[in-house]
């Protein structure tokens, strides 16, 4: 919802695709996307395909309700993409440090854990800006930091 109420300040409708029938966001900004002129909401649903990316651009997306199973395709001039905010962390809990927010701490600067030899990378410690750009960038740092990790170790 953070993002569609951003995207509602630049473009003149919002349609927030969800696959549920309610949003586990804060009640506030539930709120707020509610009131927002330009937001609407299509429930129950995912996005099966877009079309025309090797045009270089957006021109439709074909939609799922996930209860029906019908689909139709609905014309859009772009599309974004965000699966929220809780980051997949469980797993580690109690072997790495994790943040009260559940996501992996990190010394700052880098993608070091509180485990030597171990790096996070992406929505798992991104707790900022949670998009798939810095995911990527982390994960080159992380690989990269890993490299080094095992030269100094002797374990090429």
């Amino acid at each position: 919802l953070e993002e569609a109420l951003f995207l509602a300040r630049l473009g003149r409708k919002v349609e927030v695709v969800h696959r549920r029938d309610r949003l586990r966001a804060s009640k506030i900004m539930q709120e707020r996307a509610f009131k927002h002129p330009r937001i609407s909401f299509i429930w129950d649903s995912t996005v099966a395909d877009i079309a025309s990316p090797e045009a270089g651009k957006v021109t439709s997306v074909r939609l799922t309700n996930v209860k029906t199973g019908a689909e139709w395709e609905t014309a859009v001039d772009g599309l974004f993409i965000a699966i929220g905010h809780q980051p997949n962390t469980a797993l580690f809990r109690g072997q790495i440090e994790l943040l009260p927010n559940d996501y992996i701490r990190v010394t700052p600067g880098s993608t070091r854990t509180s485990v030597p030899g171990v790096f996070a990378a992406g929505d798992v410690q991104d707790f900022t800006y949670r998009q798939a750009v810095t995911a990527a960038g982390t994960g080159c740092m992380a690989a990269l930091e890993a490299e080094r990790y095992l030269e100094v170790e002797g374990a090429h």
